[in-house]
């Protein structure tokens, strides 16, 4: 049997109806994804990795913490990117109102067309692919921020402001030619070719609120 790794996508399902759960579960895996079950959201909150490569189809209401009370556990754990596709028996509007602004990828209601669901769940393993590669490129970046001296931060902060080096020169009290040193520095120690490619990874990255803390 093949080993699964943390990239490999699986589907997690809570729900306490088994008959759902089973017809679920074929349906997902009719087009080759991995399924994992649980009938309540605690042990599936005790056992979840982050590492893991997934979205979540979850049951709005089951005995315990609920599907709304589950989705509020994973925000104040600091989780809140795990995509959530909610399913319910219920057309409870205000309730879907309030799980779509705390984030969840769709609200379903029972019974559901199988193509909507799978579409559904493509969606949300799409963006939480997304979601972990912006956060591994965020983390290349701050560790490639963290090779910087604090002269190099402060000349950094200066290209993103876009001063000359001339000006950064008089600001820092500090030759032309020193200033010059350091940009090359900056942009080789940051792995990027130009100016405009430097100020993204910074301004995406959130990079320049550490700049201005590690300057100061």
């Amino acid at each position: 049997m093949a080993i699964m790794s943390i990239l490999d996508p699986i589907v997690y399902i809570i729900d306490d109806d088994h008959a759902m759960v089973e017809s679920l579960s074929w349906v997902i895996e009719s087009i080759g994804l991995k399924v994992k079950t649980y009938e309540r959201a605690q042990d599936f909150l005790e056992e979840y990795n982050p590492q893991q490569h997934s979205c979540l189809l979850l049951d709005v209401r089951m005995p315990g913490m609920s599907g709304p009370e589950l989705q509020s556990k994973l925000i104040e754990r600091g989780l809140p990117t795990l995509p959530i596709l909610f399913i319910s028996g219920h057309g409870d509007v205000p309730l879907a109102v309030r799980v779509m602004k705390a984030g969840a990828i769709d609200f379903l209601t029972k019974p559901f067309n199988d193509q909507v669901l799978l579409e559904g769940i493509n969606k949300a393993l799409r963006l939480d692919k997304a979601n972990r590669e912006k956060r591994q490129e965020s983390a290349q970046a701050r560790a490639k921020f963290a090779l910087l001296s604090p002269r190099e931060v402060q000349v950094l902060q200066g290209i993103v402001a876009g001063k000359p080096n001339k000006v950064v020169s008089a600001e820092l009290k500090i030759s032309l030619k020193t200033v010059e040193a350091h940009r090359a520095s900056v942009m080789k120690k940051m792995g990027v070719r130009s100016v405009p490619e430097l100020v993204k990874l910074v301004l995406t990255n959130s990079i320049q609120e550490e700049a201005v803390e590690e300057a100061e």
